[in-house]
């Protein structure tokens, strides 16, 4: 399995990486947005929709029964991937920012209260702050904050101090999507678990980066998104703790999450399905099973140590240019690389970029509080994926000189 990470024979797995963009090869660094996708994630879609398509849990028909049972198997494969204690723990979304909007509503319908207090960090992306925040407005209840350094990592020190009677759950990071920083979550959770508080980790920048054990780690709330995993879009991960999503109010109502409906009451049906509503991504899972199986056979621990190559390749490329200022240096850092340039605004510059055939991504990265605390209004940011190479970073790192040459000679 090593030997894909030598001769890169991985790049023909995935077709958009063969195109062009504006006459160049393409470069493609802005994997922490969305990956791209392997041929056997596109071919498990399409032959869905070919062969099986039929809607699941509702008919005895043979198409039925078969789309149910991938889909159920899905759900296993999940489980697996990330060591979640049962397959019921394991609930479907359509991403990241549903899976944590659904624990906000949920937990705070059934646990916050006025004065109560939401614990989030310094460097959450927006998908988790603005849920707390509603959250906290409609309960009345009150958002703290645990602030970090100028290397971007998180002042944990002040977390005691955070942490009270009245706190009724952390909500954190596992990834920077900003900064790369890789946050000690399973600390975090000790400390907050010693107060008999739940934490939820956002893993959106961690999956896709390195291995995930739910049990190990103790999180009671867990998410991620495929589309950042090789998965398709719109398919999501909520894995939640038995006894905490057996405590909460469903999020939507319809079919599936009943047991029974009368114009006098409704019950509730099991785990998973009671936070299930509607007709599911199921095409969306199968693609994620597929994903799954396609890193799985590569090597979670052979993708973690490639990516962390060329991410210490990078920053020491983008040092040595003299006009680049890296944007987060913590210590334990994955997947991406941001910084700003002297004399020369990130827009422009991932614009020209574009031009040369680089795609990065510019602007605040739906995290406007770390640019604001770094006194920015815009980053650049690379993120790579095991199917860069160093021979791409030194093509970015030629474009880079045009780019400062073209918009700011003199200016360093």
């Amino acid at each position: 399995m090593t030997q894909i990470f030598t001769d890169n024979n991985c790049r023909s797995d995935f077709p958009v990486l063969s195109r062009q963009v504006h006459g160049k090869p393409l470069i493609y660094f802005d994997s922490a947005a969305t990956t791209q996708k392997p041929h056997v994630v596109i071919e498990r879609e399409k032959q869905y929709y070919e062969q099986e398509n039929a809607n699941i849990h509702r008919a005895a028909h043979f198409l039925a029964n078969e789309a149910t049972a991938f889909y159920e198997d899905g759900r296993k494969r999940v489980a697996e991937f990330i060591n979640a204690r049962h397959p019921h723990e394991i609930i479907f979304t359509r991403g990241t920012t549903e899976s944590i909007n659904l624990i906000a509503f949920s937990f705070a319908e059934r646990f916050l209260k006025k004065n109560d207090e939401v614990v989030i960090s310094a460097m959450e992306h927006h998908a988790n702050i603005v849920p707390w925040q509603m959250a906290c407005e409609r309960k009345k209840a009150h958002l703290k904050v645990i602030p970090m350094n100028k290397r971007g990592e998180l002042q944990l020190e002040t977390l005691p101090e955070l942490l009270n009677q009245k706190t009724k759950i952390v909500a954190i990071t596992h990834v920077s999507n900003v900064l790369g920083t890789v946050n000690p979550v399973k600390e975090i959770i000790e400390k907050a678990h010693l107060r008999n508080i739940p934490v939820l980790v956002d893993g959106a920048q961690a999956v896709p980066h390195q291995k995930v054990d739910v049990q190990e780690m103790d999180c009671d709330f867990y998410c991620f998104s495929g589309h950042k995993m090789y998965a398709p879009m719109g398919i999501g991960v909520l894995y939640g703790k038995e006894q905490w999503l057996n405590e909460i109010p469903p999020y939507q109502g319809g079919g599936e999450m009943i047991k029974k409906v009368s114009f006098a009451k409704t019950t509730y049906n099991e785990l998973p399905y009671k936070f299930e509503a509607g007709t599911p991504n199921v095409p969306g899972v199968l693609g994620l099973h597929a994903a799954i199986n396609y890193m799985e056979n590569i090597g979670l621990d052979n993708i973690a140590k490639y990516e962390k190559n060329l991410c210490e390749y990078a920053e020491k490329q983008l040092l040595a240019l003299g006009f680049v200022k890296l944007i987060g240096t913590a210590q334990h850092k994955t997947g991406v690389v941001s910084f700003v340039m002297d004399g020369v605004h990130p827009y422009d510059a991932g614009t020209i970029l574009d031009h040369l055939g680089v795609a990065v991504r510019t602007g605040h990265h739906c995290a406007e509080p770390v640019a604001d605390f770094f006194g920015l209004t815009s980053i650049i940011r690379a993120s790579f994926a095991f199917y860069n190479t160093k021979e791409e970073i030194d093509a970015f790192v030629d474009a880079l000189k045009k780019v400062k040459n073209m918009l700011s000679p003199n200016v360093s």
